[in-house]
């Protein structure tokens, strides 16, 4: 019998970009698998799959925990069949200077957004690879290329994603394996991570401008997974980072060292209780959208960027220029 609907996995699925990638898959009619801690938005995801005429199955799961993400990814193939798609998109991370960062919390930073990912993509593999056929979407970052202040934590598992990318695509390509590769590099997104993440700052946690909402980043996730890229930049900011750094990366350096901590704030105080996600799963449904709507985009140049890497190699020596004008003063 013909598969006449994808089968989609999604990590980090109760929440931000996860939650709206599922809703953008669902909107195709495909079966997804939602993996996350198990908390209500979970659960609330998969009836939100149902609903639009896919087929949701919420499948609990710590992804630090190799075990229970392969265990996962069984019970996925086990209830809704050979899957086509996996997209590793969980993430935590704390905000913070590097040296008010425990060893323990860049541990399970580093276990959650990188391993995360490493373990994601193992359970593909062991799927896919003896079918000859299957994509692998890893949810990454202009921060995996050009880091900033106060997320060292972060900065790094997406580096280390894109390193192991590149590493695990040259064995694919050697082993002659039509096993299809991709990395998505966001912008800033207005996700609830920004309300739950661990903080170690005095004020509100924002991203840093300019803000795009997550059905933007989901779009294109979606669309990497039908076509043959081997990276897709999501909208304009992404490719000035990633290029611009290219360029003069001790420039971007010195402008961010002066510009980032401010531009990471907000004039809010942070609540001395406030609730994180860095250990145990804050409970709730959050949805897609974090507090930042107001000044988030609902729209991203991003197929057009993805054709013209000259033309944004470009920009980005324009914003280098940009950033050495202001050290002028």
């Amino acid at each position: 019998m013909q598969k006449t609907h994808r089968v989609i996995v999604v990590t980090g699925a109760s929440a931000g970009v996860g939650r709206a990638t599922v809703r953008a898959f669902a909107r195709e009619g495909a079966q997804i698998g939602l993996i996350a801690r198990d908390t209500k938005g979970l659960h609330i995801a998969a009836n939100e799959v149902n609903e639009a005429g896919g087929k949701g199955l919420a499948v609990p799961a710590d992804v630090a925990d190799a075990s229970q993400v392969e265990a996962s990814a069984a019970r996925i193939e086990r209830e809704l069949g050979p899957i086509d798609v996996w997209v590793n998109n969980a993430m935590t991370t704390i905000f913070g200077r590097v040296s008010d960062i425990t060893p323990e919390e860049y541990k399970r930073a580093t276990e959650v957004t990188y391993l995360g990912t490493v373990y994601g993509t193992m359970a593909a593999l062991k799927r896919m690879l003896p079918r000859d056929e299957g994509t692998i979407v890893q949810v990454g970052s202009a921060l995996a290329y050009r880091s900033i202040p106060l997320q060292a934590a972060y900065c790094g598992a997406k580096h280390a994603i894109a390193g192991f990318t590149d590493s695990l695509r040259t064995e694919l390509i050697h082993d002659k394996k039509n096993i299809h590769l991709t990395m998505v590099q966001l912008p800033a997104m207005n996700t609830p991570q920004f309300s739950w993440c661990r903080s170690k700052m005095l004020r509100q946690p924002q991203p840093v401008p300019p803000i795009f909402q997550p059905e933007v980043a989901a779009e294109r996730i979606v669309w990497a997974s039908h076509h043959k890229r081997r990276e897709v930049f999501v909208g304009a900011p992404t490719a000035i980072a990633i290029e611009g750094n290219k360029i003069a990366p001790g420039l971007a350096d010195r402008y961010l060292g002066r510009t980032g901590f401010d531009s990471q704030q907000t004039g809010d105080d942070v609540p001395a209780d406030r609730p994180d996600n860095l250990f145990e799963p804050v409970p709730g449904d959050f949805g897609a959208h974090g507090i930042f709507s107001r000044q988030a985009h609902t729209e991203a140049a991003t197929t057009w960027l993805a054709g013209h890497k000259g033309l944004t190699a470009v920009a980005g020596a324009a914003a280098i220029g940009a950033f050495a004008f202001v050290f002028r003063k």
